[in-house]
């Protein structure tokens, strides 16, 4: 009988070397019994990269994987097969009253939607079926603050890999400044002991999506370390090259601040100003975007350059979530350095309602309404959600774009599901000019499109009713 996980770990070790552009791992179902690829190849040769190919071996490497992928082949098509998207088309063909005006154009709002459905066997493990509709990792769009996501996970892991006495997340720290552009930070109010940490940041972006909680994120990580982590992953589509709203150019997001942690008097850990070597840029279709955009007030009647920005496709988007949400289903290389802890506190943050947080405490409901970062769903209204529906995400709202990136879960009725969506409403095809049918268009499609996936979740047939238990907190 053929040894499926040696096969693995040899094409693995293959297609790292050549920086496979797209390779997704994903558990089997019950027709296929070896993993799959979420979507097609495409290999890329950098040779500025540690590990990229030389050009002695490529012919025997090629060779290899090619062989290998033969070996797998059977599993390929899974993902690609037509009846994917057919699924998720026929759902939103259902409901004409909330889908037909995007569905009549689908390109011009840039919609992509990424369903997995997750079933039970006799031990409570997940299997996962996934579902797409337009999803297209070579297609760009701007995630906006879904990117503070990975800077959470990665925050925390970094912590535990420095593994330093007294350092973790609750560390008070100080924040310097020793690059142009940069700013300190010494304390924060929102805090009961009035001082910044890696774990109030974490609460602030899942809890109302803060924008300087990134950017300090953003900063502790560096700019090399963020991503080639990442990439180290398997997330090798994902870019994350700048803060957000902070006015920093490229050359000032490559440069990251100073970090002192401490307790009283005594320092415990030290971070110098890092510089990343190389310069990060996105290339790829759509890139560039709109008519024109506003700079200065001014109108520059040209396309929206975002090849200095962050990308975070949608399938690394879900894989990511997935990782979080059930670690023990994806390979231990995509796997975060996570303590049990950490998962419990991300689990509570994610799903926290602003209303719910005593610290930092959200009181005037008016502005932090529950669905205030939870567009599937409940993106349209501002009553409060029902305590038997938790969302685990994050969202992303900038230049026209609504993404939502969830795993949902109801707890009297038995449902789980993972979507994943984005799309864009930006008529006038100006970008900054805070011109966006967001709740005309953007935030009802999102609210809809979770309704509709919920609604179908419910009626769907299972052989076993979940054990959620672990993602409920009171």
């Amino acid at each position: 009988m053929l040894n499926t996980d040696v096969v693995w770990s040899r094409l693995m070790k293959y297609l790292d070397k050549i920086r496979l552009h797209s390779l997704r791992f994903q558990e089997c179902n019950s027709k296929c019994p070896y993993q799959q690829f979420q979507s097609g190849f495409a290999i890329r040769v950098n040779p500025r990269h540690p590990r990229s190919i030389q050009p002695h071996n490529f012919r025997s490497i090629l060779t290899g994987v090619l062989l290998l992928l033969l070996i797998l082949g059977g599993c390929a098509p899974e993902d690609t097969a037509p009846e994917k998207d057919k699924v998720i088309a026929d759902i939103l063909q259902a409901h004409p009253e909330w889908f037909a005006p995007v569905l009549q154009d689908p390109a011009k709002y840039r919609l992509q939607i990424l369903y997995t459905q997750i079933d039970r066997d006799a031990q409570n493990r997940p299997q996962f079926r996934s579902y797409r509709y337009r999803v297209n990792t070579n297609d760009y769009f701007y995630p906006a603050s879904t990117v503070k996501f990975p800077a959470a996970l990665l925050a925390l892991e970094k912590l535990n890999r420095l593994n330093i006495p007294g350092l973790d997340m609750n560390t008070p720290l100080r924040i310097d400044s020793a690059f142009a552009g940069q700013t300190t930070v010494i304390a924060d109010t929102s805090a009961a002991n009035g001082l910044p940490s890696i774990g109030h940041y974490i609460k602030k972006i899942f809890l109302v999506s803060d924008n300087d909680a990134f950017n300090r994120l953003f900063e502790f990580l560096g700019q090399q370390y963020f991503n080639q982590t990442l990439w180290e992953k398997g997330y090798r589509d994902t870019r994350i090259i700048r803060r957000l709203e902070s006015g920093m150019d490229a050359e000032g997001n490559r440069a990251t601040n100073p970090f002192t942690f401490y307790e009283g008097e005594k320092i415990i850990y030290q971070q110098p100003l890092v510089q990343n070597p190389q310069a990060y840029r996105i290339d790829m279709p759509g890139v560039r975007q709109g008519k024109g955009f506003m700079s200065g007030g001014e109108l520059v009647e040209k396309p929206m350059d975002f090849s200095h920005s962050n990308y975070f496709p949608l399938t690394d988007q879900q894989a990511m979530l997935r990782a979080l949400m059930f670690p023990e289903t994806v390979p231990e290389a995509q796997r975060f350095d996570l303590r049990e802890e950490d998962y419990r506190f991300l689990y509570r943050y994610m799903s926290m309602l602003p209303r719910e947080s005593d610290e930092p405490a959200y009181p005037d409901t008016a502005t932090y309404y529950d669905s205030y970062v939870k567009f599937l769903m409940f993106g349209d209204r501002h009553d409060p959600i029902p305590g038997n529906i938790r969302i685990f995400n994050k969202v992303g709202n900038a230049y026209g774009y609504l993404i939502d990136n969830a795993y949902v879960v109801d707890f009297e009725n038995g449902v789980e599901f993972f979507l994943s969506a984005v799309i864009q409403v930006n008529e006038n095809q100006i970008y900054n000019d805070d011109t966006y049918e967001y709740d005309e268009i953007g935030y009802p499609f999102l609210a809809h499109l979770g309704r509709a996936f919920y609604e179908y979740e419910r009626q769907r047939p299972r052989a076993r009713r979940p054990d959620l238990s672990r993602f409920r907190f009171n």
